[in-house]
């Protein structure tokens, strides 16, 4: 069985999927990338599709399996690399990635995730949200 290696890029974990996604690869890399969230502390999950040609449904939910896992664990997923192609295929099988923000590649994912870490900041900083609301009145 093949693995997806997960690397540590600061406080980011970037996993690039080179390789088709069977059903013990996409468990096997669930369990790597939950075990290593908990082990580095990192906040930040890429996950790069760039070399995945097809995306059928069983990968759609695998990356939406693997978004609601970080979530759990305090980890924003971003998904970077999808091919046009593959933005239609998700569409038209009518799948949503929902918990899971896009960018284009790896560069704007990273920036994404500390774009949104420095929110979160902020937010506990001043003791209310970005909106004025303080955590008593929303």
């Amino acid at each position: 069985m093949e693995r997806v290696p997960v690397l540590k890029i600061g406080d980011l974990l970037l996993v690039s999927i080179q390789v088709d996604m069977q059903d013990q690869t996409a468990l096997a890399l669930q369990e790597d990338l939950a075990d290593r969230i908990v082990t580095t502390g990192c906040h930040g999950v890429i996950i790069d599709i760039t070399g995945l040609d097809i995306v059928d449904s069983f990968v759609g939910r695998m990356l939406s399996s693997i978004a609601s896992i970080s979530r759990v664990l305090d980890a924003e997923t971003v998904v970077v690399g999808m091919r046009p192609a593959v933005a239609i295929t998700l569409v038209e099988l009518g799948l949503s990635l929902d918990g899971i923000r896009t960018a284009l590649n790896v560069e704007l994912g990273m920036a994404l995730l500390a774009e949104s870490r420095a929110d979160q900041t902020v937010e506990l900083d001043l003791g209310f949200d970005l909106d004025g609301h303080s955590p008593a009145t929303s």
